[in-house]
């Protein structure tokens, strides 16, 4: 009985031994299994960030090389450690690049993109007309397809489609014909469609008004134009950093050229059916004529939606039939600026223009815009400005918030870096 009870005793010591070791072996092989896994973890977390700071070295190394115009090709790689990096540069438009860096580490992958991407200046054009004290003059059936603002009086024989605004105590609208509201401190000859208010002191002579006459005793604020000297110096500086050219600048017969940054110190010249084809700001000091055919652009790549920029110190010539466009996209205007001071001859203006220009905005900082019988325009911005008989502007709505570009002579910067899929 006693051995029968010793042999129970035995087994049951055995059975919780083998439990006992069981239970220790299956916790050991647990303890190990998760040591395991995180170590796994830990390694694939190591080489991640591996992966990582060298797709940050790829994307460093592509921004430097942009920022100093150094060698960058299209597609390159090199190693950071025990990692390594791919580079791929997506092709130059309007004005930006996309640059992506793939890190590599053991096969742990890490992707980074930046954006890098030429300065931009955002100058809203409000009005289908904005004018300097010179004041404006309207030949017969001469139309303003939109607003004016003028630092000066407004007269002639023409319409303005929608509402015009004269600064300044003592000038005046006369002779004009207004589709909606009027506002000066003078008026006399006109027909208002809308409302009429002028200033204390001001004058009310022969003009119907639609709707209600008030007065202010305020006298109009003037608006500046809407282009700082800063902006313009600018310009000429991104121009003069893409190298100058001495002397006159001629495009002439059936050909096509890629021109800019550049200063010119003499005349630009595109005539006989050429096409001049803008990469980047001009700057010519003595004036600019386009004739017989010519075409000027701005080049798709380089400007895409954003607009650009032709200037001169010296006169303006557009003659007829030339064109003179954006990049073709419905965002992207050829703005044409003049520094001359021309303001008195209608024969050689700061700016003669003579042809129909459905993607250019003509300015002048101090001096006299004319557009010719029969032409159209987008925008005209100017000192002073005169339309002759049947010239129209008809104002777009875009040129609100035009986005203008020094094109590749500007100035770059990083936009966006983040990491992608």
């Amino acid at each position: 009985m006693n051995n029968k009870k010793n042999k129970e005793k035995g087994f049951a010591l055995v059975y919780a031994a083998v439990l006992v070791l069981a239970m220790i072996i299956t916790a050991a092989t647990s303890i190990a299994a998760l040591t395991y896994n995180e170590q796994i973890i830990f390694r694939d977390a190591i080489k991640s960030t591996q992966a990582y700071y060298a797709a940050e070295s790829g994307l460093e190394d592509m921004v430097l090389r942009l920022e100093n115009d150094m060698n960058l090709p299209s597609s390159y790689s090199f190693n950071v450690g025990t990692a390594s990096v791919n580079n791929t540069v997506s092709t130059e438009i309007a004005g930006s690049r996309i640059v992506t860096a793939e890190g590599n580490s053991s096969d742990k992958i890490r992707k980074l993109e930046a954006v890098y991407q030429v300065s931009t200046q955002e100058i809203a054009f409000y009005y289908g007309a904005q004018i300097g004290e010179g004041g404006m003059e309207m030949g017969n059936n001469s139309i303003v397809g939109g607003n004016i603002y003028s630092n000066g009086t407004v007269f002639g024989d023409g319409t303005i489609e929608h509402t015009i605004i004269v600064a300044n105590n003592g000038n005046r609208i006369e002779g004009v014909n207004v589709g909606q509201d009027a506002k000066a401190y003078s008026c006399k000859d006109c027909d208002i469609g809308g409302d009429l208010t002028y200033v204390t002191g001001g004058t009310l002579d022969n003009c119907d008004v639609s709707g209600s006459t008030t007065q202010q005793s305020e006298e109009i604020q003037p608006k500046s134009l809407p282009i700082p000297q800063s902006e313009i110096d600018e310009w000429k500086q991104d121009a003069e950093a893409g190298g100058i050219i001495e002397g006159d600048y001629i495009i002439s017969g059936r050909t096509t050229e890629d021109l800019g940054p550049k200063k010119i110190t003499g005349q630009l010249i595109v005539d006989n059916l050429a096409t001049l084809n803008i990469t980047g700001s001009i700057w010519t000091v003595n004036g600019i004529r386009i004739d017989n055919g010519a075409r000027i652009q701005l080049d798709t790549l380089s400007y895409g939606s954003l607009s650009g920029v032709l200037l001169t110190d010296g006169k303006v010539k557009i003659k007829p039939g030339t064109v003179l466009t954006g990049s073709g996209q419905s965002s992207s205007y050829l703005l044409v600026l003049s520094t001359n001071p021309e303001t008195e001859s209608k024969i050689d203006p700061a700016i003669d223009v003579d042809n129909n220009s459905d993607s250019a905005i003509f300015y002048t900082t101090q001096g006299l815009v004319v557009l010719r019988n029969n032409v159209t325009a987008k925008e005209v911005t100017g000192y002073k400005v005169y339309l002759d008989n049947n010239a129209v502007i008809l104002y777009e709505s875009g040129l609100r918030d035009a986005s203008f570009s020094s094109g590749p002579g500007g100035s770059w910067k990083v936009t966006s870096w983040k990491e992608i899929e």
